[in-house]
Order: C-alpha cells, then structure tokens, then sequence
C-alpha cells in the first residue's frame, strides 16, 4: 500500500510539472504576436505518422487506439503533445493492472521519430515475452519509462544506461516471462534517477558491482527489489567508502548479505526491517559503522526475522550502548560476532536463552559483570569468546555444562574466585583455554589436583597473572596434541620438567615464574619452534650450545659463561634477547652468520672486548641493544650500513675514540644511547641533522 501511494504521489509530481510546461507554453503562444495557426491544432505530420506506424505493430483486440486516425495526433488517447511546438511529449499506453490487458504485438522502432518524447508508459500490457528494444535507450529526453507488468522477457537492454535525464524507471517483471540481467553496470549512467523498480528481475547473474553501481546514483530516492531471485549479496573486501544504503534492506527474498570489509562507514539507517524476514546471514563486520544505531538494528532484526536469522556478525565497527535483550529472540541463531566494538553495560542475560548459539564471540567491548548461571543451557556453545572487557565475578561452574565447546577465551578480565575440575568436568571437546586475566591483588586462582587426569586434550593453553600450584601441572603431560602452551607468572616455583622439551610446539612461554635449574645443552623441541620466552625466572647454569627457536626469551635470569660460537648455527632465529643476566666473555663472530636476526639484546651482563668487526651479514637488524656490558674499542663500520637499524643502544661500556663519521648514514634511526662510555671529541651537529627520527 506504501509503495502505492508512493507511486502515486511521483505521479502526480510530474504531471504537474507537465503541466505547468503546458499552460507556460499556452501563455507563451497566446501573448506571441507571430502565431503559428498550425501550432494550435495540430501535430507534426512526421510523428503522426511514426505513432500510426507503431500502432500498426500492436495487437488491440479491445480497440483502446480506436481514436488513433484523422489530422491531430495531439487529441489522440494516451498522446500529449507541447502546445508550443506540437511535438509529442508523452505516450501514456497504461493499463489497469486489474484488467484484463489492453496492447501486444511488436514495438516499432517508428517511435525513434519523437525526438521530444519525455514520458512513456506501456505498463501492464501483455507483449507476450518479447524482449525490451535496445533502441529505447535512444530517447535523449525521456523523464519516465515505466514498462512493468508488461510481460516482457529476455534480458534488459544495458541502452537503458544512456537515459541520463530519466527521473523514473521501473521494470518490474510480470512473472510469467523470466526477465533478467547480465550486470547492472550501465545503471551507473542513470545520474537523474529518483525511482527504480527491478521487482521480479533475475539479478542472480549480475556480477558483485552492481551494488556499488546503484550507490552512485546520487538522486536516488527508492529501489524496489522484490523477488528477484536475489537470495544471496556477497560484496565483502570492496571499497565503497559510502554509508549504508537503506535500499539494500528493502529486499524481500534476501537470505544472506556479506558486506564486510567493505569499507561501510557512517550510521546505520533508520528504515523498516519488515521486508528482511527471510533473511539468515548478516554480515557488516570490518567497517567503520558508528554510533548505536546497532541496538536499534538488532532491535528491528529480532522482530522481522527473528525465526530465521542464523548469523548476525557486527564485529570491528564503533557501534555503542547496551546490548538489549532483544538477542534473546533470536530463536535460531547460531552465530553472533560483536567483537571489536564499544558496547558496554552488563553481559544480557537474554543471550542464555539462545539454546541454538554455537558461537558468541563478544571480545575487545566494555561489558562488565558476571557470566549469567544460564549459560550451562547453551548446550550447543562450541566457541565462548570474551577476551578484553571489563566482566568481574566467577566463572560458574555452569560453564562445564557445555559439552560441545572447543574455544573458551576469557582473557583481560578480572574475575574472582576459583576454577576447579569441575567448570572442565564435561568439556571432552574443548581444544583452546585461555585465561590471560589482568593483574590484581587478589589472586583468581587455578587450582586442580597434581594427579588429575582432563577429559578433553588441548591444542592451545594460555593461564597468566593467576596462582596454578607451585609444582609444574603434570597433568600438562596427557595433552598430547598442545601446539602452544603459556604459563605466565603462575606462581610455578619448580624445575622444568625433561617431557615438556619433548613437545611438538610452536611457542612457549614460562615467563614470570620461580622455574630454577638448568636448560639442556640443545634447546630443540621435536620440529622448528617460533617462540619461546623463560624470561624473569631464576634459571643458572650456561646458554644451550644450540636452538631451533625463531624467537628467542632467556632474560633477566640467572645464567653465566660465554655465548658459545655454536649460536651462529641457529640459522631460523630473529630475535636473540638475554639481557639481565651473568654472561661473560666476547661477543662471538659467528653470530654474523644468523641471516634473519632482527633483534640482539644482550644488555646487562659482563661481556668484555670489542665489538666484532665483520657483521657484513645482519641485513635485517632493528634492534641492537649492547648496553650495560664491559665493552671496548669503537663503534664499527658495519653497524652504519645497515638501512634497517632503528634503535642502537651501547651505553654504560667502555667503548673509546671518536663518534664514527659513518653514523651520518643511519638516517632511520629512532634511539641513540651511546651515554657513560669513553668517547672523546665533540657531539657531532650532524646527529641532529641527518637523524631526524631520533627521539
């Protein structure tokens, strides 16, 4: 009924603007002193003839055209001529939609003669399947073209595109005839349209563009896109850089709408939502979509599609305010993504009655509160994400109730109490446990027995900034599949035990513990392994002779003796950081041999000697850090070739002789510490000059 009244009122517009052409022209011709006698009677005799023609390739078995004969075409049904000029400006042919239909037959390209023709209308006739004529493209001066419920078929000649004067378009189908389009690109082209009707259109074929070439047109007041077998609108990874059009959630038969990482920005639109209630995926995340007008798409969404929205994905934009318990209507929903966002306010308690969620994914928002008890009802729960907000209270023991969970992230919050055996008791699936919580003075604590033997076998474990047991967790030792484990100041006050270096991992980090003894003379775990951090223990003893560890943690410990020449071998590692600790003697050549090493710290320790003068191979190098050793000589020449140096650290040695001159070509330097060593000289002004970047 809206869209009835919608068309009727643009109707109406132009028509008085017709009109108003009409009685201007009238006042025009009656005031001229020159009066043309022909101009007030009758039409031009050429386009008399073209209608006649195009008359003579209709079938009207209703007789509607009886009146098409005699001198003046302008008195003729369904024609209006200007009165100034006695050109036709308009060709009215619409039928009642209700009635029976009036004209079929052919389109003769005769009416290519009205040169002046600004309106046509052959809506709801019946031309049996015939395809539109590409030649009505050619009307130069056509304002409305309105061709629906005419049976037309085939695909839509892209010609339409050359109308750049039509302000109303609509080629809604007839149903019967299967109308459709190969693309949309010509639309583009369209650059007056305020209306455009493609109801009943196949636009299953039309490439991924044509959203972006409907968003261009800047008049663009309604589009009308029902049933066009448009089920599903993948536009992810574009860069429309535009706001949401509010057109987009007119589509009736639309199922599944991807638009993220869509460069989408701006508020959503305050439109109705009826026409989405088919609709099973919506996915707007990776966009810059701000504001809360997110609580009021939810809102809107929970009443028009609330049985057969699936998944509802928001995440990464600047959406705000309080998630309102309307999610909890959601009754079919399997996925919901709100991550990366500012939503704040307690966890909705609505969302425990989403018993067919599978994956709620809230990280990185200000929630605050507890986790509700209900949530031991979400049986079918296989991802609980809630990393990074502001939640507090304990974690229920509800949680174990979820038999299907595989991911439970509950890091950077500050929760309270306990986590037993049983918050695990039932999660057989569980493959991913993180529990990084923010440091606080009264410690959450994660307390099993030595002896317990989990039910589920963990690829991924992350427990930090909680008291564990000062024994290392033995029953670490039945996860057979761990790929990544961090213990992170866990309270382990104990030795390393031999079968953790057995692991196939790819990281490991122990660090801010009380771990004591001795590394193994390799530091080589079953394949090649990332990351490894056993800084801020008490660790003794001497560096393993080999690693195959790419990055590399011992820091702030407490081992001594030199840095074996064997370290060059370790040719996967880029980033060697030992700082803090009791190492002596020289700097080995050999380390010239690690091609990828980024970062060397080994700062704070009791090295002596010089500097190594052939590092010729360290290409990469971001970080030296040398500082707070026992080192002599000067700087060498090596150390000013490297174009990715950034941060060059040697202070607190021994270090003598002028600032090298070849400093000048360590443009990109961002920190500079050369203090409290023996240099002679003056500060050279070129340090301020060539270094920019030095803070």
């Amino acid at each position: 009924m809206a869209r009835k009244k919608t068309t009727l009122l643009l109707h109406i517009l132009f028509f008085l603007s017709i009109l108003s052409e009409i009685l201007i022209t009238k006042a025009n011709t009656t005031n001229s002193t020159n009066v043309d006698l022909n101009q007030g009677w009758g039409c031009i005799e050429g386009e008399r003839k073209a209608l006649l023609e195009f008359k003579h390739g209709l079938i009207d078995p209703f007789g509607h055209l009886s009146s098409w004969f005699g001198v003046d075409c302008c008195e003729w049904t369904g024609v209006d001529c200007n009165n100034k000029t006695g050109n036709v400006v308009k060709v009215d042919l619409r039928n009642d939609c209700d009635f029976p239909p009036w004209l079929g037959g052919e389109i003769s390209d005769s009416l290519l003669d009205l040169k002046h023709l600004n309106y046509l209308d052959l809506s709801c006739n019946d031309f049996e399947g015939i395809q539109i004529p590409d030649y009505l493209g050619s009307f130069e001066r056509l304002r409305y073209l309105n061709l629906s419920y005419a049976s037309f078929g085939g695909m839509i000649p892209p010609h339409l595109g050359n109308l750049s004067h039509l302000c109303y378009l609509d080629l809604h189908g007839e149903g019967y005839y299967a109308v459709g389009v190969y693309n949309l690109n010509w639309i583009s082209g369209l650059s007056s349209l305020k209306y455009l009707d493609l109801g009943e259109v196949n636009l299953s074929k039309a490439t991924t563009n044509w959203m972006q070439a409907v968003n261009k047109l800047p008049s663009l007041l309604e589009l009308h896109l029902s049933n066009c077998e448009l089920n599903v609108i993948d536009l992810y990874w574009n860069n429309f850089n535009t706001n949401l059009p509010g057109w987009l959630f007119n589509i009736s038969t639309l199922r599944d709408l991807y638009l993220n990482s869509a460069a989408i920005r701006g508020l959503i639109p305050h439109v109705k939502l009826q026409s989405l209630r088919n609709l099973v995926t919506l996915d707007l995340s990776e966009n810059n979509i701000i504001g809360s007008e997110g609580i009021e798409l939810v809102n809107g969404l929970s009443i028009c599609c609330n049985n057969s929205l699936e998944e509802l994905h928001l995440g990464y934009n600047g959406l705000s305010g309080e998630l309102p318990d309307s999610l909890g209507n959601f009754n079919n929903l399997r996925s919901l993504n709100l991550k990366y966002n500012s939503f704040d306010g307690p966890f909705p308690i609505a969302i425990q009655h989403l018993t067919n969620l599978e994956s709620l994914d809230l990280r990185k928002n200000s929630l605050s509160g507890p986790i509700p008890m209900g949530i031991g009802n979400m049986l079918r729960m296989k991802i609980l994400d809630l990393l990074f907000n502001l939640m507090n209270g304990t974690i229920p023991k509800s949680i174990g109730q979820l038999r299907e969970l595989t991911e439970l992230f509950l890091d950077g919050n500050s929760w309270e109490g306990v986590v037993s055996e049983i918050h695990f008791n039932n999660l057989t699936k569980l493959e991913f446990l993180s529990l990084h919580l923010l440091p606080k003075k009264q410690p959450f604590r994660f307390h099993v027995r030595p002896e317990w033997i989990p039910p589920f076998s963990l690829k991924y474990i992350t427990i930090s900034n909680c008291y564990v047991f000062p024994m290392f967790p033995s029953w670490l030792r039945t996860q057979k599949r761990l790929e990544d484990i961090t213990l992170k100041n866990v309270g382990i006050s104990d030795t390393i035990p031999e079968w953790l270096w057995k692991l196939d991992i790819n990281r490991l980090d122990l660090s801010r513990n009380q771990l004591y003894g001795k590394l193994p003379n390799s530091l080589s775990f079953s394949s090649t392994t990332f990351f490894v951090d056993l800084s801020f223990n008490r660790l003794v003893g001497r560096l393993p002779c080999s690693f195959n560890v790419t990055l590399l943690f011992l820091g702030n410990n407490l081992l001594s003796g030199p840095i074996p020449s064997s370290i060059g071998d370790s040719s996967s590692m880029e980033v060697l950081h030992v700082s803090g600790n009791l190492l002596n003697g020289s700097i080995p050549a050999s380390i010239d041999k690690i091609k990828d090493l980024s970062v060397i710290d080994l700062s704070n320790n009791q090295l002596s000697g010089k500097i190594p003068k052939k590092w010729n191979n360290l290409n990469q190098l971001y970080t030296i850090d040398l500082s707070k050793n026992k080192l002599s000589g000067g700087i060498p020449s090596w150390m000013c070739s490297i174009s990715s140096l950034s941060n060059l650290i040697l202070g607190e040695n021994n270090l003598t002789g002028d600032l090298s001159s070849c400093l000048q070509n360590s443009t990109e330097l961002y920190s500079l510490d050369l203090g409290n060593n023996r240099f002679s000289g003056e500060i050279p002004e070129w340090i301020g000059e060539r270094m920019p970047s030095l803070r």
